[in-house]
């Protein structure tokens, strides 16, 4: 931004070379080829943001982003000359050219870039050819150095001392950073729960620039801010960092309720944690609501999935107590007579049951094998006077089956239709 004071840096960032095995790990035959390429037109590549961060902390990382000095263009003109195949071409725009090697593995580059003007979504940029002014518009300090493929590793903002710490804040003014892009007030949470090892030590002056500017995730995509808040609630200390965001004031701007059910949440949470069971992410949510309509708001702000939707709202629906002789028994009829695919209504009892801290009652309906009834509608037709009537002696001799704990079968079930089909009848007259 604007008039903003430049965060301290380093003169030499510089700050090491690697030559550990994670590092090695990462050279495939496709990267080797891309190295020499960029080397052959002397354009410098280093890898960028998280994967520097996974490598310093011996993690292999999943995806490898690259920076160059190199524009789309040149990059462009590159490929071409070298018969190298470029797909993707929507990140052009921004900078990005990705770049297919041998048809086997692709490769993101992006030259480096200042943004010029921001909406707290979208950026507008200007390419550069310096490093230090791409590092100074990322995120953290932690997700802000940059790695050479000789082992070099750049910090200009003390990324990697933070990263030492197990400390997360921007780089620079915390207010300009998320102003540029709001949904980095949910990426500093989710990285929080990643890096640190304490759910409590957040920094004062990232928390303050929270508050005062969390209502501009109002203004990000429902699919946006799902993806990042359901990493957070997946990761470590997903339910204190859940507590902190509403404490924030997130709650109203990321589709929950203006008020909502915090001591529930607490509830929920912390029983699971003392059982040492993983609750889905929709679960710690659902902890959180109080009816359906709350879930249907949320789900019109997220745009869960069907499953994710399902899940929810048969969590409201099911998690209050279910008097029973046989106690299972009320969760194994769910499942049973679910209209939903039956291994996600499994999975979605399981949750009511880990929701509960029915612990002993989630393993045994975890390992249960769901059994099948014996009978189909095309099975009984021709002992039944009329089609109608398929539909509700299917659901008695299923009745039947239950309560003979699954171990009647066709022959022996088949004998109760004639009685079925005479009270059916009788209770019409």
């Amino acid at each position: 931004m604007e008039n903003e004071i430049q965060p301290s840096s380093r003169d030499n960032p510089i700050i090491m070379k690697l030559d550990v095995p994670i590092f090695h790990s990462i050279f495939t035959p496709e990267l080797n080829t891309l190295s020499e390429l960029f080397k052959k037109y002397n354009y410098p590549l280093r890898i960028a943001g998280g994967a520097v961060r996974d490598i310093l902390m011996d993690l292999k990382p999943t995806d490898l982003d690259f920076a160059t000095t190199a524009t789309p263009e040149q990059m462009k003109d590159l490929f071409t000359k070298e018969d190298i195949r470029m797909i993707n071409t929507k990140g052009e725009k921004h900078g990005t050219i990705t770049a297919r090697i041998n048809d086997k593995e692709n490769f993101e580059i992006t030259t480096l870039r200042i943004d010029l003007v921001t909406d707290g979504r979208h950026a507008e940029v200007q390419f550069t050819t310096n490093w230090k002014l791409d590092a100074n518009r990322r995120d953290l300090t932690i997700n802000s150095m940059f790695l050479d493929l000789e082992g070099n590793v750049y910090d200009y903002f003390y990324g990697y001392d933070d990263l030492q710490k197990r400390r997360i804040v921007f780089v620079g003014n915390p207010t300009s950073r998320i102003q540029e892009d709001y949904l980095r007030i949910l990426r500093y949470f989710r990285f929080y729960g990643r890096i640190t090892n304490n759910p409590e030590e957040f920094d004062e002056n990232t928390i303050k620039a929270i508050k005062e500017n969390v209502s501009g995730l109002e203004f990000i995509s429902g699919e946006r801010i799902w993806s990042e808040w359901k990493k957070i609630l997946d990761g470590r200390y997903g339910g204190e960092l859940m507590l902190k965001m509403i404490e924030c004031g997130a709650a109203s701007y990321i589709g929950l309720p203006k008020e909502p059910d915090i001591e529930n949440f607490k509830t929920v949470y912390y029983r699971a944690l003392n059982n040492s069971l993983k609750l889905h992410a929709i679960t710690l949510i659902t902890s959180l609501l109080k009816n359906e309509e709350e879930v249907m708001i949320l789900h019109k702000r997220l745009k869960f999935s069907a499953y994710e939707r399902n899940l929810a709202l048969f969590l409201i629906q099911h998690r209050e107590p279910k008097p029973c002789e046989k106690p299972l028994r009320p969760y194994q009829l769910l499942i049973i007579n679910s209209k939903l695919k039956v291994s996600d209504t499994k999975e979605f009892v399981c949750e009511v049951l880990k929701y509960r801290g029915m612990v002993e009652f989630y393993n045994e309906i975890n390992k249960w094998i769901i059994p099948k009834f014996p009978i189909s509608g095309h099975m009984i037709k021709p002992y039944v006077p009329h089609a109608k009537m398929v539909g509700p002696v299917l659901c008695n001799l299923k009745e039947i089956w239950f309560d003979q704990d699954f171990k009647i079968n066709f022959e022996e079930l088949i004998k109760h239709v004639e009685l079925i089909v005479h009270e059916l009848k009788e209770s019409k007259k």
